[in-house]
């Protein structure tokens, strides 16, 4: 069974969320595009990730090159071991 919900607790729950709404839109900045915003963070992550991976890469043929494993070459290059 659904409960009942009276009109004006429906409109007081419109009023909150268009309250939080504009609210949002005021910390984003008016006229900034949210979902553009996310898909230029987006980009740069995909970027960040694909020179992470080729950093990784050339890593681990230092490590290779030099009979080493890869976490000593962090640890000689001061290089976080994790994310």
């Amino acid at each position: 069974m659904h409960a009942r919900v009276s009109q004006q607790t429906q409109e007081a729950r419109i009023s909150e969320l268009q309250a939080e709404v504009d609210q949002l839109q005021h910390q984003l900045g008016q006229g900034e595009d949210a979902e553009k915003i996310v898909n230029q963070h987006i980009k740069l992550l995909h970027r960040y990730n694909e020179a992470k991976d080729a950093t990784q890469i050339l890593i681990g043929r230092l490590a290779n090159l030099k009979e080493i494993t890869v976490r000593q070459i962090h640890k000689d290059l001061e290089l976080p071991i994790g994310d």
